[in-house]
C-alpha cells in the first residue's frame, strides 16, 4: 500500500516536472523559433498536456528502479555506519558546518570575478572541498579537540577568583578504576564496593560490555550463565550502590584483544585496572599500568596465623604425600597436616609449623598436637 502511494506521488512529481519544462519552453521563445512553430493557445495547451503525461508516465515506470536504488544505497550506508560512534557523527557534522560556513565566506570573493561561470565553478568546488575537509578533520582530530576544550576549562577554573571556584566533588578526586570482564563475572567486586573500600568512578569500557554480551549469547550453557551473571552484577552495582559508574565508548580499533585494549585505556586515562586475571595483572604491570587484583586483596585479608599457634580443624581427605591429611579454614585456606591421615573425618587440634604464600593463595602446614 505504501509503495503504491509513493509511486503515485512520484508520478505527480514527474507531471510537475513536465509542467515546469513546458513553462520554460514557452517563456524562452528562442527555443521554438528554429522550428517555426506558431505559439497559439491550442498549441501551448497541447504541449503542456503532452509533457505532463509523458513525464508522469516516465516517473511512474522508473519508480521501481529508483526505489531499488534507494534501498541499495540505504543498505550500503547502514553497513558503513554500523561501527561509527555517535560522538564521531557529532564531531563530523560540526566540522562539516564549519567548513561550509568558511566556504560561504570565501564565495563572496568569487562573486566579484568578471566571468560568472568561473565564480560559480569555484564556489561549488570550495563548498565540496571545505565541507569534506571539515568533516574528516573533525573526526580524525577528535581527541585533540577534546583535550583542548578540557585544558581551556582547567585554565579558566584556575584563573577564576577564589569565591567563584567550586570545591571538587569527592567522586571526581579518585583515580578511575577500569573493570575487566573476569572481575565483573566473579561478582566479588559488588561486595567490595558495598563496603566502601573502593572509591569511584568505576569505568566500564564498551568493549568489555560487548564481550559480556557475546558470552551471554554463547551456545555453551556454562559460558552463557557466566555472562548473564556478569550483566546482573553490573546492574546491581548501578542500581544498589551509590558509587559512580561510567560507561566509556573509548575503543582501539587497531587492537583486537580485550585485555590489550584495557591496558591501552589504562595508559590513556591514568586509571587502575580492577581484575582477578593473573596474566592481565602481569602484562599491565610490565607496561606501567597500575592493577588492583581482587585475589591479592582476598589473600591479604585472610586471618593471619603464626608458627606455633594451635587451631581446631576438620580433616576431610588425604594429602599427596604418605600420611598427610587436608583441612580447610572457613575462607578456603588449605591446611596440610603431617601424620594426620589417621584423624580424617574428625575435628583435631593441630599445631602450625609453617606458612607458604604463593600466587594462588596461602597454604598452612601443621601437625597434630600430642
Amino acid at each position: 500500500m505504501i509503495q503504491k502511494i509513493l509511486r503515485v506521488s512520484f508520478s505527480i512529481i514527474g507531471m510537475l516536472v513536465g509542467m515546469a519544462l513546458a513553462s520554460v519552453i514557452f517563456s524562452n521563445t528562442w527555443i521554438l523559433e528554429p522550428f517555426n512553430l506558431s505559439l497559439s493557445t491550442e498549441f501551448e495547451v497541447f504541449v503542456y498536456v503532452a509533457l505532463i503525461i509523458v513525464f508522469g508516465l516516465i516517473f511512474f515506470i522508473l519508480f521501481p528502479l529508483m526505489l531499488k536504488g534507494v534501498k541499495k544505497l540505504a543498505k550500503i550506508a547502514e553497513a558503513s555506519m554500523e561501527n561509527v560512534r555517535l560522538i564521531d557523527i557529532g564531531f563530523g557534522l560540526g566540522g562539516l558546518i564549519i567548513g561550509l560556513v568558511i566556504a560561504m565566506l570565501i564565495s563572496f570573493a568569487f562573486v566579484q570575478i568578471p566571468f560568472p561561470w568561473i565564480g560559480t565553478i569555484l564556489t561549488i568546488v570550495s563548498y565540496i572541498v571545505l565541507g569534506y575537509l571539515g568533516f574528516i578533520l573533525a573526526i580524525k582530530k577528535r581527541e585533540e579537540i577534546l583535550l583542548a576544550f578540557q585544558s581551556v576549562k582547567r585554565e579558566k577554573e584556575a584563573n577564576a577568583p577564589v569565591s567563584q571556584k567550586r570545591s571538587p566533588k569527592r567522586k571526581g578526586a579518585a583515580i578511575p578504576k577500569l573493570l575487566d570482564t573476569s572481575v565483573i563475572i566473579d561478582g566479588r567486586i559488588f561486595d567490595i564496593c558495598k563496603t566502601g573500600f573502593i572509591e569511584g568512578p568505576l569505568v566500564i569500557p564498551v568493549f568489555v560490555l560487548n564481550e559480556l554480551q557475546l558470552i551471554s549469547d554463547s551456545a555453551d550453557e556454562l559460558k552463557r550463565n557466566r555472562g548473564r551473571r556478569g550483566l546482573d552484577i553490573l546492574n546491581k552495582i548501578q542500581t544498589d550502590l551509590e558509587i559512580e559508574v561510567q560507561i566509556t565508548e573509548e575503543d582501539f580499533e587497531d587492537t583486537h584483544e580485550v585485555d590489550a585494549k584495557l591496558v591501552k585505556l589504562g595508559k590513556s586515562t591514568k586509571g587502575k585496572i580492577l581484575t582477578n586475571d593473573y596474566n592481565l595483572n602481569k602484562v599491565a604491570t610490565v607496561q606501567g599500568v597500575d592493577v588492583l587484583n581482587i585475589n591479592e586483596l582476598a589473600n591479604a585479608v585472610k586471618p593471619i596465623v603464626l608458627p606455633g599457634e594451635e587451631m581446631k580443624v576438620l580433616l576431610v581427605k588425604g594429602g599427596k604425600e604418605n600420611g598427610q591429611a587436608i583441612a580447610y579454614l572457613d575462607d578456603g585456606t588449605m591446611i596440610v597436616v603431617e601424620n594426620g591421615k589417621k584423624y580424617i573425618g574428625n575435628s583435631t587440634i593441630v599445631l602450625v609449623t609453617s606458612i607458604l604464600q604463593t600466587a594462588a593463595g596461602r597454604m598452612i602446614f601443621a601437625k597434630p598436637k600430642k
